[in-house]
């Protein structure tokens, strides 16, 4: 699918951190972008004015009318239920959304001939500790939470009501994404979180002694990993990550520089049951998508920075 030639989307999860900037994204490229979302956790006002916004939700919504009526040739899914420790104190509403969300909307996709569905994974909660450096698409899978269990069991629904049809199914499994939009409270997205606590004058949390790791990655890179898949209609598995891991305490140190900020952190009791390492091996994007990360971790806070001293509420 060349970027010059429009194409009719929905996004699911579209008034979302992620979803928004890809509904923007998809909008720029000329594309008719349909949003759906319930705005249990999304915001009506990140939905772009150019997108038609269609309120639902994944456990009842009855996808296919709507897919036949807009004649989508694509989904980008990304509604989802993202709060691991919830899915931890409700696996039974995780299941509900995550994956029974996804059954529904794929076989209505199967019904009203969408040509291809990309779907928001997870990399991080997908592979568990990573076995050596970093955890390539066929590192063994153990998750550790219901939320992974769940993008995983999604996953393998996907491709196995898609297999033998003609329906293109693209998994994306993502590093830790972090950038403008994120929410700045709850538990998901620790440099939100931390941003939104130093700009006020507050000081961060870490939590254990702070040498766990991850892999950042900005979301304006999320969102061309997205559309680079979705040009070159690319089925199959794709790690989206920089490879480069940085420890929580780094971490602390570049988002207080963004911030402007000398306040130290304040350490907490580590969880329990948290991934000690988490790193993606993203080299089979940039040889089918030709995808590579463009935003560096300092400059990726920088601007999310600057978003946050702008429009976030205080």
């Amino acid at each position: 699918m060349s970027s010059h030639t429009p194409a009719r989307v929905l996004v699911t999860g579209g008034a979302g951190f992620i979803g928004s900037h890809l509904a923007d994204a998809l909008l720029a490229e000329g594309h008719r972008v349909v949003v759906l979302d319930d705005l249990s956790t999304g915001k009506r006002e990140r939905v772009p004015v150019a997108a038609r916004f269609v309120n639902g939700d994944l456990r009842t919504f009855d996808f296919e009318p709507l897919l036949r009526e807009e004649k989508v040739a694509a989904v980008f899914h990304h509604a989802a239920q993202i709060d691991v420790r919830k899915s931890v104190e409700d696996p039974v509403f995780d299941a509900e959304v995550n994956v029974l969300g996804t059954i529904r909307l794929a076989r209505a996709c199967l019904a009203a001939d969408v040509g291809q569905i990309l779907f928001a994974s997870s990399g991080g909660a997908i592979y568990g500790e990573p076995k050596g450096f970093a955890a390539d698409e066929e590192h063994p899978m153990n998750p550790v939470s219901p939320y992974g269990t769940a993008k995983l069991a999604g996953e393998k629904y996907l491709q196995c009501l898609a297999w033998e049809t003609p329906l293109a199914v693209s998994l994306l499994r993502y590093a830790n994404v972090y950038g403008p939009r994120q929410d700045g409270t709850g538990e998901a997205g620790v440099v939100g979180i931390w941003m939104k606590r130093l700009l006020t004058g507050r000081d961060g949390v870490i939590y254990g002694d702070g040498g766990q790791s991850r892999d950042f990655i900005f979301v304006g890179d999320v969102v061309a990993a997205n559309l680079a898949a979705f040009r070159r209609k690319a089925a199959g598995v794709f790690n989206v990550g920089t490879g480069i891991e940085t420890t929580v305490n780094a971490l602390y140190d570049e988002v207080a520089r963004a911030c402007g900020s000398a306040r130290p952190p304040r350490r907490e009791a580590g969880k329990p049951g948290e991934q000690r390492r988490s790193v993606l091996d993203a080299s089979r994007a940039a040889r089918v998508l030709g995808f590579t990360p463009a935003v560096t971790l300092p400059e990726g806070l920088r601007r999310t920075a600057a978003w946050f001293r702008e429009s976030a509420p205080r």
